[in-house]
């Protein structure tokens, strides 16, 4: 059974489509990638999980059990994070705080959240500032404790809407790295949302093609690469 199961997903602002019928899975322990264009849709699926969004119609499960009969609220509780495309820490807190509040749904004292948010730290090559402000530390380290953050909630499916944003090429590779570790370390399934193609293609092993709100392609990398509708939807069609 598939960890997460979204079935025909519809989702309508004031008459426009944001989403039309979208289906897809992702399997215990897998990366899968959504892509497309700006406006195709994937930020909108992220919210759906994350119940921040509800869908005009379709269903999602998550772990056999119906997703959209519980509040966001309720979504860290059960084994969900997410990070999200603009940052969303708080800039007057200390790193190692910022990673706490990641555990906020899970019961436990202080002390222990805090000595499980500096192994977090440590594991990300973040615990030499563990005690500065999360104001004015750089972009690509924000990121991080972003992601340092979520892990803190302990979830079995990860959602990363945009990590790589931002960020140099030597980071990005860093980057792809960290996610394919700690999706083996801490045993997550990830579902990713991405525009940077060399990152997606690296370390996916599904990828869901979103054109419009519809599904135009979901595969492999290698199967993706070859789709004539998504060479034509991005590369264009030959002369």
């Amino acid at each position: 059974m598939a960890l997460l199961a979204v079935d025909s997903m519809r989702v309508e602002f004031g008459g426009i489509v944001a989403l039309a019928d979208l289906s897809f899975t992702i399997d215990e322990g897998q990366i899968c990638a959504l892509i497309g264009p700006n406006g195709a849709g994937k930020t909108t699926m992220f919210n759906c999980v994350s119940r921040l969004y509800q869908p005009s119609s379709g269903t999602i499960r998550y772990d056999g059990r119906d997703l959209l009969a519980l509040p966001a609220h309720g979504i860290a509780r059960i084994g969900i994070a997410r990070t999200f495309q603009n940052l969303a820490l708080f800039p007057a807190l200390s790193v190692v705080q910022n990673v706490m509040v990641g555990a906020h749904s899970r019961r436990g004292s202080s002390r222990d959240r805090r000595v499980e948010a500096l192994a977090l730290l440590e594991r990300l090559d973040l615990a030499h500032l563990a005690h500065e402000p999360a104001f004015g530390l750089p972009y690509g380290t924000l990121k991080r404790i972003e992601i340092a953050r979520a892990l803190a909630a302990q979830p079995r499916l990860l959602l990363l809407d945009e990590p790589a944003a931002g960020l140099t090429h030597s980071e990005v590779d860093e980057l792809a790295r960290l996610v394919r570790s700690i999706r083996d370390e801490f045993e997550l399934s990830v579902l990713l949302v991405e525009h940077h193609m060399a990152m997606v293609m690296s370390i996916s092993e599904k990828i869901v093609v979103l054109d419009f709100g519809t599904a135009i392609a979901v595969g492999t990398p290698d199967e993706i690469r070859t789709n004539p509708l998504v060479i034509e939807a991005y590369l264009g069609s030959p002369a």
